[in-house]
């Protein structure tokens, strides 16, 4: 059984879409594979932020991108939050977001 790709709104998978090309096309491809080996890569392409919420790390040549997700039962893998990082760091207000819509998702699933 494959795993399921959803996205936290229709708004955020348009933001994904819109992604610059390079980091579009490595977002397909990390996806395609996520939704056939599970949601762990492993680095370089995802990481772990602790209580439950994941990174995809994607890199091109136009830059650095982000999408963070979390995983729920029955294979889901939910999308939450992306952003094109412009520092090392990555800022305090995105990763806040990602977790408070991942806690929506998981009180919403049980």
């Amino acid at each position: 059984m494959t795993w399921e790709i959803e996205y936290h709104d229709h708004k955020l998978q348009a933001e994904v879409l819109a992604l610059p090309a390079g980091i579009l096309a490595r977002y397909l491809h990390c996806t395609d594979r996520m939704a056939e080996f599970g949601p762990d890569l492993g680095l370089p392409h995802t990481r772990a932020m602790g209580t439950g919420l994941f990174e995809l790390r994607l890199k091109s040549r136009e830059g650095i991108g982000r999408v963070f997700y979390c995983t729920l039962v029955e294979k889901r893998i939910v999308m939450l939050h992306q952003f094109v990082k412009k520092s090392d760091k990555t800022p305090t207000k995105e990763l806040a977001l990602a977790r408070k819509r991942m806690k929506e998702w998981k009180n919403v699933d049980t």
